[in-house]
């Protein structure tokens, strides 16, 4: 019989693909156990409540991103540096899961300390990651030109995954659009020289 830790690491995709459906505030703890296929208390044998699930959700939605990057990074670049092959891996595939979806019912909910909390570490996540690709591709490539910090630059980048998925759901940017705009936006946005 798994401990708790791997029950929740088991039942943790179920409950992110429901609260990205489903948001926050709609998604039952009865609904959330439906999906699990489980009774309700098991959930609540892991988890002390409904938020706590929403919480390991966002926490979920960047673990599954880091592990998708670092087993990219681990392939054979081609040539390209690390950043050069997220930015290409994010232009193909930015937002596939729909699990963005998460982030945006958790900025609903940012009156919440611990779901606000949440967020704060998963974007401070994100943020460290690209800045190090950042730095890394540019330490890589040299030259002496002033550039816009990689720090503000990873946060464009990440306001460009929102903007893009928001594209997506509106219908509002096709995929070869959302593509184009990492390609060609993503690559001024790693070099990101000043004039």
């Amino acid at each position: 019989m798994p401990d708790s830790q791997e029950r929740k690491q088991e039942l943790i995709p179920v409950l992110a693909r429901a609260f990205s459906e489903l948001g926050f505030r709609r998604a039952t703890t009865a609904e959330l156990a439906r999906r699990c296929e489980v009774q309700e208390n098991i959930l609540y044998r892991l988890w002390k409540d409904k938020r706590a699930m929403f919480v390991d959700a966002i926490e979920y939605v960047y673990d599954l991103s880091a592990q998708l990057w670092e087993e990219l990074l681990a392939e054979n670049g081609d040539g390209r540096t690390a950043a050069e092959r997220v930015l290409a891996c994010e232009a193909e595939h930015h937002g596939e899961f729909g699990l963005y979806r998460i982030i945006f019912a958790g900025l609903m909910e940012t009156d919440d300390e611990e779901i606000r909390q949440a967020l704060r570490r998963m974007y401070g996540r994100y943020q460290s990651f690209v800045q190090r690709r950042l730095e890394e591709h540019r330490a890589e490539k040299g030259g002496k030109m002033k550039r816009v910090g990689a720090d503000l630059s990873a946060w464009a980048i990440l306001g460009m995954g929102t903007v893009t998925s928001i594209g997506r759901d509106l219908g509002l940017l096709s995929n070869d659009d959302r593509r184009r705009l990492w390609e060609q936006i993503g690559r001024v946005l790693i070099e990101a020289k000043t004039s």
